[in-house]
């Protein structure tokens, strides 16, 4: 099977990213995503060979802020690191970007992955707008 690599930045078919969130995350429908990368400072992705099995998007606020999004990992890699190898290229990349700031929302269960890949938690707020 070979082992995982990261690529920064390397182009993908929209089809391929809908596949790998449609196992990652149930009830995910399929969705174009060429217009999220042109916003986005970078992203990471995890391949086997030549199938997507894990994903991070970070965006940008133009400034020294940047924000992780839509970590994913293909259930069939999961339990063995990939999600942090994923999440770690992530900080790099926006730390060589010069981001000062990095965020992160994520559901309480998550929460000790996140501790795991460095960050620390906060008091935030949200507002649902739809």
């Amino acid at each position: 099977m070979g082992m995982v690599v990261l690529r920064v930045r390397t182009p993908m078919a929209d089809e391929e990213l809908s596949a790998l969130f449609v196992a990652g995350w149930p009830g995910h429908g399929n969705a174009g995503f060429a217009r999220v990368h042109e916003q986005s400072l970078t992203w990471i992705s995890a391949w086997r060979g030549e199938r997507l099995v894990g994903y991070v998007n970070v965006a940008t606020d133009g400034g020294i802020h940047a924000f992780v999004l839509d970590t994913t990992v293909h259930p069939d890699e999961r339990r063995h690191g990939l999600g942090q190898r994923l999440v770690r290229a992530a900080a790099d990349e926006a730390r060589a970007a010069g981001i000062e700031w990095l965020h992160v929302d994520y559901e309480p269960h998550m929460a000790g992955f996140y501790r795991g890949c460095g960050f620390a938690p906060t008091a935030a707020g949200l507002l649902p707008l739809g």
